[in-house]
């Protein structure tokens, strides 16, 4: 595979459980990297599909909003792989509810998680890489880093968040070895779109607007990812890529 290929390599990729987080692990396994699936819920199936490709994989199981739990868990990913060359930070939540009906406590729960375990997790991860001197990061972004949306406030905020948080770690470390860069998916078949799918006017209104025509799948992130990760995007640097059928064109 040449520059695309992660032999070697150890990535941590958060929320690997499925969707999209699991899509990105096996693109980034069958590119030859051994994986440590992190995610609230059981990563058993991903963890399994990865062995079946012949990587090492490791599971943690966590709750990554709180702040105290997230040293606990590099310590445990560190002694389980050895290194984390490349850190996917892919888990998140989202919270719909109309803006001016839309709680403190939703608000606060999406930005914990979302925006803040980004921060804490590249900082607490990508300190090795910088003292290594080499080391990959890709934060997860979204469409709604550059618009606003609906009913979906504090998801929008954080996800305008990711896309800065990137800008910012790039600054810092890019001259260090450590590029940071970000993906951000478009309308895609996830369990987070399945309200919005559920209402088919909706559905055709946006899958009119996608010059693709249609939504996009978990395994359409995964080459970005695998790109990103690789030594081809060694001169890439706080950049957000869309992966969105088009849609940023309209």
């Amino acid at each position: 595979m040449g520059i695309f290929d992660l032999s070697g390599k150890v990535a941590m990729v958060t929320g690997a459980s499925g969707g999209l987080g699991q899509g990105m692990t096996l693109a980034l396994a069958e590119a030859g990297a051994d994986i440590v699936a992190v995610s609230f819920s059981s990563c058993a199936d991903t963890v399994a599909k990865v062995r079946a490709l012949g990587r090492q994989a490791y599971e943690i199981q966590a709750d990554l909003s709180q702040k105290e739990g997230l040293e606990n868990v590099v310590a445990r990913a560190l002694e389980a792989a050895g290194r984390i060359d490349i850190l996917v930070n892919n888990a998140g939540i989202i919270r719909r509810t109309p803006i001016s009906q839309h709680s403190w406590d939703d608000f606060d729960d999406v930005l914990d998680l979302n925006l803040k375990t980004v921060f804490y997790l590249t900082q607490l991860v990508g300190n090795h890489m910088v003292e290594r001197g080499s080391g990959k990061v890709i934060n997860i972004a979204s469409m709604l880093s550059f618009q606003g949306g609906i009913n979906v406030p504090g998801y929008t905020a954080s996800k305008h968040g990711v896309a800065g948080l990137t800008k910012a770690f790039a600054n810092e470390w890019a001259s260090k070895g450590v590029q940071v860069n970000a993906i951000a998916p478009g309308y895609m078949s996830t369990d987070n779109t399945a309200p919005i799918r559920e209402d088919k006017e909706r559905t055709d209104s946006i899958t009119t607007r996608i010059p693709a025509d249609r939504w996009g799948t978990a395994e359409d992130v995964g080459g970005p990812a695998v790109f990103l990760a690789s030594s081809a995007a060694d001169y890439v640097n706080g950049h957000v890529l869309c992966v969105d059928g088009g849609w940023m064109n309209r």
